[in-house]
């Protein structure tokens, strides 16, 4: 049965794949039933949030059961379209897009990366981790003959914006892009995730300097008295 579909908020998506991963950190653990309460305290939210999010898909939970982590993982999955067998592909197979075919299990959460793209003759043609790595040349009749959901982005900076042209032009709807380039445009039809590593890392600086500051606070204050 197809999941209730509403706008959500970004916040709301963002929080799925928490879930995701909790709910299955719990069922590796054997634990077959979770009250929000209780997902709520290991992911450090409240019980109404948690009921409030999953309310803009359906009704998943029981009062007084809780929800069954079975059941809410595969609603979860759903709702992310893990079920639907999107195909991918990848541009550019340099140190990140070579760490991400040998890293990072696409096919694990819902995506089969069927090629990837290159310029340099002496790895078009090989395969790599199974993926085949073709000519940039051999892309718009790839696109042409395959059904491709996403492209993944691993390009340098400099070919971020030719290549997004190419590949919209040629029918690519949604871009998991790890150029360092934001992508997005304002009343562009195409979906892109710009992934920016120094994002994650300078949101740690600034819990890391907070913290130190009000140690130091502190310690002026013990000083001063």
């Amino acid at each position: 049965m197809p999941v209730k579909r509403v706008k959500v908020s970004n916040n709301v998506i963002r929080r799925l794949p928490r879930y995701l991963r909790k709910l299955d950190e719990l069922t590796d653990s054997g634990v077959s039933r979770v009250s929000s309460f209780e997902l709520g305290r290991q992911l450090g939210l409240t019980p109404s949030q948690i009921r409030q999010d999953f309310s803009c898909f359906g009704e998943f939970g029981q009062q007084g059961y809780g929800y069954n982590v079975p059941a809410l993982r595969s609603e979860i999955a759903s709702i992310l379209g893990m079920d639907r067998g999107f195909n991918a592909i990848m541009i550019g197979v340099g140190n990140i897009g070579r760490a991400l075919t040998e890293n990072f299990n696409f096919s694990e959460w819902g995506f089969s990366l069927i090629a990837a793209f290159d310029v340099r003759p002496e790895i078009i043609g090989t395969m790599f981790h199974g993926v085949p790595i073709l000519s940039m040349d051999e892309l718009a009749r790839f696109l042409d003959e395959h059904r491709v959901d996403a492209a993944v982005l691993t390009v340098p900076k400099e070919a971020a914006v030719p290549v997004t042209e190419m590949l919209t032009a040629n029918g690519i709807e949604a871009i998991w892009n790890f150029t360092n380039v934001e992508l997005t445009a304002p009343d562009s039809a195409v979906l892109v995730e710009n992934v920016h590593f120094s994002d994650s890392l300078l949101s740690l600086g600034y819990y890391i300097a907070e913290r130190a500051d009000e140690r130091a606070a502190k310690a002026a204050k013990a000083e001063r008295v």
